[in-house]
């Protein structure tokens, strides 16, 4: 008899986490933003990949995203970045993670800061579009990470309650949005940038999904048959 899980759901961010894209997000920020006048490089943007675009415009141009200068910067981003996507390529392991949550009977949701149309050729070009019926983005919140709008919104989707929940992402900004919506949350090294020191608060940090696949799928410690996810 499989092991049940400990958790109800699983909420993924997508960039860095099953799609290894956070690069092609910083270079088409910086090109957009040098295209508009505002001298920047990628690696000034890098930091702030995992925000949506209503933090990242501010925190970078002092730009409000509502702003006529805010929407032409982020429409050109968009264009830039949809040239980078057949180059982009899902994490290690990605698939096969959520084929075992599936297979689990865990529910998978997308809590992400992109917009509904960004996150689709995401998904589609990671090969896991399939796997994720229930999906929240930029759409269904108010507010991007760190702001908790997305992960409640991907919470309300799931049906679980929030002690069976579990976002697993790879920035501080997952990590914040989680804490700050009331679940636990597992981060993963493969988004890059960030050290260990700066994903604290993770349950557990790991390299990427299949790492992630790995410890769960052997976990030992076990209570009334079920296998925890720490």
């Amino acid at each position: 008899m499989t092991a049940r899980l400990a958790f109800d759901a699983v909420l993924f961010d997508v960039d860095g986490t099953l799609i290894d894209s956070n690069g092609a997000h910083a270079e088409a920020w910086a090109q957009a933003f040098r295209e508009h006048g505002v001298a920047v490089d990628a690696a000034r943007v890098r930091p702030l990949i995992g925000m949506g675009g209503d933090k990242l415009l501010p925190a970078v141009a002092n730009v409000s995203e509502d702003s006529a200068l805010g929407q032409r910067v982020a429409r050109r981003k968009k264009a830039i970045f949809d040239s980078f996507l057949q180059a982009l390529k899902p994490t290690r392991g990605a698939r096969p993670l959520l084929e075992f949550l599936r297979d689990h009977g865990v529910d998978l949701v997308i809590a992400t800061s992109a917009d509904g149309q960004e996150l689709d050729a995401l998904l589609e070009r990671g090969g896991v579009e399939d796997l994720f019926p229930k999906r929240t983005s930029k759409d269904d919140a108010q507010e991007s990470k760190p702001d908790p709008d997305v992960v409640q919104a991907a919470l309300r989707k799931s049906h679980a309650s929030r002690e069976r929940a579990v976002m697993v992402g790879d920035t501080p900004y997952d990590l914040e949005a989680a804490r700050r919506a009331g679940i636990a949350a597992v981060a993963l090294r493969c988004g890059g940038y960030w050290s260990d020191a700066d994903l604290t608060g993770a349950l557990e940090i790991l390299d990427d999904p299949a790492a992630l696949r790995e410890r769960w799928q052997t976990a030992s410690t076990t209570r009334d048959g079920e296998v925890l996810p720490r």
